[in-house]
């Protein structure tokens, strides 16, 4: 028999203070991932692919403000969005990404339709948008993305004169304004604004997306790793799928996402042993802050995190999902 098709989606790494978090809060964070692991549980429960499962997921996760890509992605220097995306389908190796976009509404469908339409891997900027609209993408006013959370948080950036990974910075607001203004659950200097998912469908295929809206207060035009194949999003049938949530610099000198599936591959080491190597041991040595999640083809989940915190869950078919926020 095969084994049970799994879901699993993150929603960004960092500091999460359970002090800056308030019950209502966490319960609207568990309620959204829950959500959409349902969703995403659906489409394998009916025979879709890892592939699709994904997709969903991400585009579901862009439309809530609650996390940092698409609707709620953070400002940059400059006060504008700039959105990034990748896709990748294990039973292929084919792959899609897009990098600072700023009109398209949700940048993960832009990444799926570069894996489906286009010999290329990579879209950025005015070339994205353009392959976009000819793909008849829907396309949004920039002050889609805003939201007064984000915005609150880049002013606090701001005032430190430095980037801040948006669960972070959300503790550093929390800081420096009043009680009754709910910050966020992550401390600013201390979180990694980026959303995915993994999946393990019934055909016996993986898949992987990623999707960000950056870093608060970034110089405009930098790109992290959550469009880079192998940095911010793998998959390979011979091994597993990965998105990554961290300090992208460090995800992007490490390829920490192809490293698990490389360790799995050329050592033979497990799913879990592979991702708690590149987590807890090789990012922590360029001090690399954030977490993974991971699945392989044997339905094998992994979540692993050197933060205080995750947004994370998964779900398998005819169970019930399971969410998390903090260690």
């Amino acid at each position: 028999m095969n084994p049970t098709p799994v879901i699993a989606i993150h929603g960004g790494a960092g500091t999460i203070l359970r002090s800056s978090l308030s019950a209502e809060a966490e319960a609207q964070y568990h309620a959204a991932l829950d959500g959409i692991l349902l969703a995403g549980q659906r489409i394998l429960a009916d025979g879709g692919s890892a592939l699709d499962a994904v997709t969903e997921a991400v585009r579901l996760l862009e439309d809530c403000p609650l996390f940092n890509a698409g609707h709620g992605s953070v400002f940059t220097a400059a006060g504008t969005h700039e959105l990034d995306a990748s896709v990748m389908d294990g039973a292929t190796l084919e792959a899609g990404a897009v990098c600072c976009v700023t009109r398209v509404k949700n940048p993960v469908l832009a990444a799926r339709r570069v894996l489906d339409h286009s010999e290329h891997v990579l879209f950025t900027g005015a070339g994205a948008e353009a392959f976009a609209a000819a793909q008849g993408l829907e396309f949004v006013d920039p002050a889609y993305f805003h939201t007064d959370a984000r915005y609150r948080q880049w002013l606090a950036a701001r005032g430190t004169q430095g980037t801040m990974l948006d669960h972070d910075a959300a503790s550093l607001q929390a800081q420096a304004q009043e009680p009754e203004q709910d910050p966020g659950p992550i401390d600013p200097d201390k979180k990694f604004g980026t959303v995915g998912a993994v999946a393990f469908d019934a055909q016996g295929h993986v898949a992987a997306a990623t999707s960000t809206g950056g870093i608060t207060n970034k110089q405009p035009g930098r790109v992290g790793d959550a469009p880079l194949i192998g940095a911010g999003c793998y998959a390979n049938d011979a091994t597993c799928a990965v998105s990554t949530t961290g300090t992208g610099e460090m995800f992007m000198r490490m390829l920490a996402a192809y490293d698990v599936a490389a360790r799995m591959e050329y050592r033979g080491a497990s799913l879990e042993q592979a991702a708690a190597e590149v987590v807890m041991e090789r990012l922590p040595r360029i001090d690399g802050r954030g977490g993974l999640i991971a699945v392989d083809t044997k339905g094998n989940v992994t979540l692993p995190f050197n933060t205080e915190g995750m947004y994370r869950g998964f779900a398998r078919v005819g169970e019930t999902p399971v969410t998390a926020i903090y260690r």
